[in-house]
């Protein structure tokens, strides 16, 4: 069975939320819909599986402060999928 990863929301208002996630190797979100655009931020390099609905799963490597930016209404679950802890902070653009 895969533990959950840890969620911290740093700060949240009316525009955005950002929250940092914490993974130990194995790791998993849950599977989750994105409601909002978001801003994913990795703290730390590391390598995850982002396993689709259907059970597709696609292998990203992440690096510490190379950002990248998806629309809402994505569902996934992210994994860690590497041999050490990985960090990002993920930054939800709520629509006003």
């Amino acid at each position: 069975m895969t533990t959950t990863a840890r969620a911290s929301v740093q700060h949240e208002d009316e525009r955005v939320r950002v929250t940092r996630w914490d993974f130990e190797p194995g790791e998993s979100t849950g599977r989750h819909v994105h409601a909002y655009d978001y801003v994913v931020v990795p703290v730390t390099d590391g390598r995850t599986h982002v396993v689709a609905p259907d059970g597709t799963t696609t292998s990203s490597e992440l690096r510490a402060g190379v950002s990248y930016a998806r629309p809402a209404g994505g569902e996934h679950e992210v994994v860690n999928a590497g041999g050490s802890a990985l960090a990002f902070v993920e930054i939800e653009l709520k629509r006003k």
